[in-house]
C-alpha cells in the first residue's frame, strides 16, 4: 500500500510539474507598438511604456494571458517611432506584415493613432487605441481602432465653460498652440464662453516650438482675467507654468491642456502645480472604480513615481479591454473586432463601451491637483474633491 502512494505522489509530482513546464513552454503572445521613445513626445511616450510593461509583468505574473480559455505568455515587440507619425505608420506595418504579431498596442498621442488608423483597415487588424482625442475621431469611419477618452474637443470646450461659469469666471484669457488638438478645443470653447456670458478678454495663438512667452504672459496680465486657458502640448505647457510664475499671474483658474498630468510635471514645478486645472478623466480616489488604487500603488511601486492621470490611465484602460476581449473570442481578428465593438469592460477608468470608434460611457472630466495629487472636480457626479482657487505662486 505504501508503495502504491509512493508511486502516486511521484506520478502526481511529475504531473503538475509537466504542467508547469507545458504553460511556460506555450508559445508567447507576440504584441507589437510603437512608441514615441525619442523626439518631441519622448517625455509623454516613457509613462505610457512603462504601463504598457507593468502590465505584462502582471499577466505574465499571473499565468499568462488568457486566449480564449488558454495561458500563454505575453512578450512585447516595441519600436522607437522618434514622434514621427509616418515612422509610426511604417512600424506598424512591419509588425503586421514581417514581424507577425498577434496583437497590436497604440502609440503616443492623436498624431500617431491617426497615421496607422489606415494600416489598420488595411490589414483589418484590431487595435485599442490610448492617448488620442480628436474631433477626426468620428469622422474615421474606421472598424478596427476604438478610443477609450473621453477628452474630446467639442464636450471639453463646453464643459470647460460649465466649470468656469460655476465658479464665477467673469473674464477669459485663451492661449493656443497651433496643433490641432488644441485649436479643436478652442473652436467650442470660445462660442461656449460667451453663450455663458463670459468675456474673452485675451485670444492668441503661438507656433510650435515657442521658446519664450513673456510678452503673451505680459499681455494676459495686463488683461486681468479671471481664468487663463493655456490650450498647450507638454513642452509649451512647461513654458507656460515657468513664466506664469515669474509674471506672477493670478488668475484664481488656470487651466493647462496637455503636460500636467505626466510624473515630470510634479517634479518640476512641486507645489506651483497645485490648483492648476487639466485634462483628465481618472483618479485613483474615485472610489466607485475598485480598480483605480491598486493600479496607482502598483505603478508607483514599480517606477518611484505616479503614472500619468491621463494617457497613461488610457494606456492601462485599453489593455483591459483588449485582456478582457482575448479572454473572451481569442487572437481570431474577426472574432477579436467584434468582442470590442459589442462589449462592455471592467476599467481602472469604470465601465468602457464604444459606439462606433468612441467611448460612449465616460463623461468628459476636469482633474485639478491638490497638493500633489491629482483630483476630478467636474462633473459633480465624478468629483473627488472639490475645485480649489488658484492664490498664487511658490518662488
Amino acid at each position: 500500500m505504501m508503495k502504491l502512494l509512493k508511486v502516486f505522489r511521484m506520478f502526481a509530482t511529475g504531473f503538475v510539474l509537466a504542467m508547469a513546464a507545458g504553460s511556460w513552454a506555450a508559445e508567447p503572445v507576440r504584441i507589437g507598438m510603437s512608441m514615441a521613445k525619442t523626439g518631441a513626445f519622448a517625455a509623454a511616450g516613457a509613462g505610457q511604456l512603462n504601463a504598457y510593461q507593468l502590465w505584462a509583468e502582471q499577466v505574465n505574473a499571473a499565468g499568462g494571458l488568457d486566449v480564449a480559455g488558454t495561458r500563454r505568455p505575453v512578450e512585447l515587440v516595441v519600436y522607437d517611432d522618434q514622434s514621427d507619425p509616418a515612422k509610426a505608420a511604417a512600424i506598424y506595418e512591419k509588425l503586421i506584415t514581417s514581424d507577425k504579431v498577434d496583437l497590436l498596442m497604440s502609440p503616443w498621442g492623436s498624431p500617431a493613432h491617426f497615421a496607422v488608423v489606415g494600416v489598420l483597415e488595411r490589414y483589418k487588424f484590431p487595435m485599442v487605441g490610448s492617448s488620442a482625442a480628436s474631433l477626426q475621431i468620428r469622422s474615421l469611419k474606421a472598424k478596427n481602432i476604438w478610443f477609450p477618452t473621453s477628452a474630446i474637443p467639442d464636450a471639453l470646450g463646453a464643459e470647460l465653460a460649465k466649470l468656469m461659469q460655476a465658479q464665477g469666471v467673469k473674464a477669459v484669457a485663451i492661449n493656443t498652440v497651433q496643433l490641432p488638438f488644441p485649436q479643436e478645443i478652442k473652436r467650442y470653447l470660445v462660442p461656449a464662453v460667451q453663450a455663458a456670458g463670459m468675456k474673452v478678454v485675451y485670444n492668441e495663438e503661438y507656433a510650435p516650438g515657442i521658446k519664450d512667452m513673456t510678452a503673451s504672459m505680459v499681455a494676459i496680465k495686463r488683461a486681468s482675467p479671471d481664468a487663463v486657458i493655456s490650450l498647450s502640448y507638454p513642452e509649451d505647457s512647461m513654458l507656460y507654468m515657468k513664466q506664469a510664475r515669474e509674471q506672477d499671474l493670478r488668475a484664481p483658474f488656470q487651466f493647462v491642456a496637455v503636460g500636467p498630468s505626466i510624473a515630470f510635471f510634479s517634479k518640476m514645478f512641486g507645489a506651483n502645480l497645485d490648483n492648476i486645472v487639466t485634462l483628465g478623466h481618472w483618479s485613483p480616489d474615485q472610489k466607485a472604480w475598485p480598480k483605480a488604487k491598486p493600479f496607482f500603488d502598483a505603478y508607483q511601486a514599480k517606477y518611484g513615481e505616479a503614472p500619468d492621470y491621463l494617457d497613461v490611465a488610457l494606456a492601462w484602460v485599453s489593455a483591459e479591454v483588449l485582456q478582457q476581449a482575448v479572454a473572451k473570442a481569442g487572437l481570431d481578428k474577426d472574432k477579436l473586432r467584434a468582442a470590442i465593438a459589442s462589449g462592455t469592460f471592467d476599467t481602472i477608468d469604470g465601465p468602457v463601451a464604444f459606439e462606433g470608434v468612441q467611448n460612449r460611457l465616460t463623461p468628459a472630466m476636469f482633474l485639478q491637483f491638490q497638493q500633489g495629487k491629482g483630483q476630478i472636480v467636474y462633473p459633480p457626479s465624478q468629483q473627488t474633491a472639490p475645485f480649489v482657487a488658484k492664490s498664487g505662486w511658490q518662488k
